[in-house]
């Protein structure tokens, strides 16, 4: 299972280069830890940051052109960082079997060419103190060498808006490839939308929550039908979560659609999805996504307070970190709030604070690394309670 140990982003909307975790073989910085909580003002860079592992999930699935020109980044000219005339370049950094083993990075590098965005360069190598490359591609074309094989072969590539690793991660031989496209292919990125999750689909089990959380019934009834403890341990949580709540269960209409019935304490008739709040699909839906059997190894969430009574949020971030700190590296979850009820329930190692230089660009910096907060916080002030009286920002700008 790959781990994520460390990323760098630059010339991507106002990351004009930002680092992330351990980069570099020896370096100072520590691994990123299997939760990451990004905090800061509006425009700071929290959407942005998420975006760009969504960048990379689509432009693996997609191509290049397509993944910049999706509605909400508008093409190229629009991702790249105002008044930079670079290319955007991505560097990935993951272990294969946890932090013991090598660290191995991947990189690509976005450019226009003749008004198209290609993939104008993309490398994977393991990094040691004899660095292994794997994969070197310029504009498509260049070699390829399994890790501790001598043999090289020449690669050729026919579509330049297409990175290397989607279509050579469907050959088997090329291990350490198609183990980093089905680790990519595997990220679930959450743009949950209640209204979405209210619609009737049509009735089927399915395996996977969805981006949106459109296929929330499908998903409960695979797991009240193939995983009944998992779904009873959703109940529970729930019926803990948000009281009054006694069970939730699929219901086929009569025009093979799926309905999902809630029944409250206190209502004999019951209550179906259309009916309740967008705070009590929200908290079912990431405990279902918590509960999943095949688990994401990536999941990233922005800001999963909105909806929700604030008395939940606490609760909300602590199951997120026992999912992500009980996964041993399995999955790791990347969130940004606005809250600080949410960052209460987490390790000052967990949480960066995001802020823009005089340029405009994002900077991050892990709290841990800020003066006083670790001591503080073991002191027993609250993480979000220090957040909320400015002793971040403070400590940020020393």
């Amino acid at each position: 299972m790959l781990q994520l140990v460390g990323i760098r982003i630059q010339n991507f909307k106002c990351l004009a280069d930002l680092t992330l975790g351990q980069v570099e073989l020896g370096g100072k910085d520590e691994p990123l830890p299997s939760l990451c909580c990004f905090i800061g003002p509006n425009g700071c860079g929290k959407s942005s940051l998420l975006d760009a592992f969504a960048f990379i999930s689509d432009s693996l699935k997609e191509g290049v052109e397509a993944a910049c020109d999706k509605p909400q980044r508008g093409g190229f000219a629009r991702l790249r960082t105002q008044g930079s005339k670079d290319p955007i370049r991505f560097e990935m950094y993951y272990t294969e079997s946890g932090n013991s083993s090598p660290i191995i990075t991947y990189a690509f590098v976005i450019d226009e060419k003749n008004g198209i965005p290609i993939v104008s360069m993309e490398l994977l190598a393991q990094i040691s103190r004899r660095n292994i490359v794997i994969l070197d591609l310029t504009e498509g074309a260049g070699r390829l060498s399994e890790s501790g094989k001598k043999k090289e072969e020449d690669i050729r590539l026919e579509n330049k808006d297409r990175l290397g690793i989607t279509s050579l991660g469907q050959i088997s031989k090329y291990e350490h490839i198609v183990s980093l496209r089905k680790y990519i292919e595997s990220w679930y990125l959450s743009y949950f939308v209640p209204d979405a999750a209210r619609r009737l689909p049509p009735a089927g089990a399915q395996r996977h929550l969805d981006r949106t959380g459109e296929n929330l019934g499908n998903v409960v009834q695979y797991l009240e039908r193939s995983h009944t403890e998992r779904f009873s341990r959703i109940l529970e949580r729930i019926r803990r979560r948000i009281p009054g709540i006694r069970q939730i269960k699929p219901e086929k209409s009569l025009d093979g659609r799926l309905l999902l019935q809630f029944n409250e304490k206190g209502y004999t008739d019951p209550f179906y999805q259309q009916s309740m709040s967008d705070g009590t699909l929200k908290m079912f839906a990431y405990l279902l996504l918590l509960e999943d059997p095949e688990p994401p190894a990536f999941i990233g969430i922005e800001e999963p307070e909105n909806g929700l009574y604030h008395k939940l949020l606490e609760e909300l971030a602590r199951e997120f970190r026992q999912y992500a700190e009980n996964s041993k590296g399995k999955s790791q979850i990347l969130l940004t709030t606005h809250s600080p009820y949410f960052v209460d329930a987490l390790r000052p190692e967990q949480v960066w604070l995001m802020e823009k230089d005089e340029n405009g660009h994002t900077q991050a910096k892990r709290t841990s690394d800020m003066p006083a907060i670790k001591e503080l916080e073991a002191e027993g002030v609250p993480l979000g309670s220090l957040w909320y009286s400015n002793h971040f920002e403070e400590r940020f700008e020393r």
